[in-house]
């Protein structure tokens, strides 16, 4: 495959760039998938609320996305990337092994790492035990004493938004506190349990979390806790590409339209990677509209390339 040409090259394997991936095979588009094979929900045994998949582990299902995309023609390639640079009618991407493709297009689907606070334990129950998404992991927790691990002024809502799965709620201060009085009446007016003090470890039995630890030496049972991590896109190819950006409470993405478009003519983004709060489903449709905008695109090109070739043989 070393400097094939393709139309499209998607440099991520998740669910946004297999179902980009998806639309541009069926639509015959010679299409190339670099996929480095660490989606954010590697850590999860299951996902939920994804409509006829609910309760399927989230690597089966990208397995199953992969079979589909090969059966229409694509290819999925493991490796990571290294280099995008744009070149003369489109891009070359360069991977670690030095191999290097060219495409008409990119459609980045890196998604993001969660940064999580440096508490011991915490990182170990990740994705079993301490989740982010209570549409996610919420019912499965539900009617158990949740503890929300406050990282920020947001995590007031996260602790009202997880009082919908159980009236057991934990908000814990951590180096945080209530950050006004107003969210603190608000905790109390719906019977959430505010513990100040920091959280100096995370407790746990046979890998099933139990409670924290605060630096008091106090300890708190707990069936479960949410958190806010600190949201870090695997957005270096948009970087180097120089795609304009845009500044969130929750961090810097790369600014994109409805369909994914960047500021960078060829080049698409979707998923985590532009979107921190994008689910499986929401990631799975915009993987799919990026998919059918970009090959409407593609068309208008191929429009004007004829355009002008019978322009020339008639001159």
């Amino acid at each position: 495959m070393n400097n094939e040409n393709w139309e499209v090259i998607i440099i991520g394997g998740g669910s946004g760039g297999l179902s980009a991936a998806l639309t541009l095979v069926r639509a015959r588009r010679r299409v190339l998938v670099i996929d480095s094979s660490s989606p954010r929900n590697r850590v999860s045994s299951h996902m939920h609320a994804v409509l006829g998949h609910d309760g399927k582990p989230p690597l089966q299902l990208l397995a199953e996305g992969r079979e589909e995309v090969a059966r229409y023609g694509g290819v999925v390639r493991s490796g990571a990337v290294v280099a995008t640079t744009a070149v003369n009618g489109g891009f070359s991407v360069e991977c670690s092994d030095g191999e290097t493709f060219t495409a008409r297009a990119l459609i980045i689907a890196t998604g993001l790492e969660d940064q999580l606070p440096e508490i011991e334990g915490l990182g170990e129950l990740w994705g079993s035990g301490v989740a982010v998404c209570p549409y996610c992991d919420g019912y499965e927790v539900g009617d158990g004493r949740i503890g929300i691990l406050a990282t920020g002024p947001g995590s007031t809502f996260q602790a009202q938004l997880l009082r919908q799965w159980s009236p057991q709620i934990v908000y814990l201060e951590n180096e945080v506190g209530v950050p006004t009085v107003e969210a603190g009446s608000g905790l109390a007016a719906r019977g959430i349990e505010v513990v100040s003090g920091a959280v100096a470890r995370v407790l746990s039995s046979n890998g099933q979390l139990t409670g924290v630890e605060l630096t008091s030496g106090a300890h708190i049972s707990l069936d479960a806790i949410f958190t806010a991590p600190r949201f870090a896109p695997r957005d270096e190819p948009l970087r180097k590409l120089g795609a304009d950006r845009t500044e969130f409470p929750w961090g810097s993405f790369a600014t994109v339209d409805a369909a994914g478009r960047t500021s960078v003519p060829g080049v698409w983004a979707v998923g985590n990677v532009v979107d921190a709060n994008a689910g499986v489903s929401v990631t799975i449709g915009a993987g799919a509209l990026a998919g059918g905008m970009l090959n409407h695109e593609l068309i208008l090109e191929d429009i004007q390339v004829a355009v002008t070739a019978m322009a020339e043989v008639n001159e």
